[in-house]
């Protein structure tokens, strides 16, 4: 037997309560936990005397995360 509450004119049983609860809660739970977008990484300010250096410590730091990325087969 199980027990049955009325909610809004209904008979409902207490098991599906019980499933609706979880269910409700591991869903906000993984909405939650989502986060924002992965890719983007925060990068400290370049404090370059120059643009000519500016630019060069960017083509630097391109040229060092394609490196660091593992290479397809």
């Amino acid at each position: 037997m199980v027990a049955k509450f009325n909610i809004l004119g209904k008979q409902v049983g207490s098991h599906y309560l019980a499933l609706l609860t979880l269910g409700s809660t591991f869903a906000i739970a993984k909405l939650a936990m989502g986060g924002g977008d992965k890719n983007q990484k925060p990068t400290p300010p370049i404090a370059a005397s120059s643009g000519e250096e500016e630019e060069f410590i960017k083509q630097f730091l391109a040229q060092a995360e394609a490196e660091s990325k593992p290479k397809a087969h």
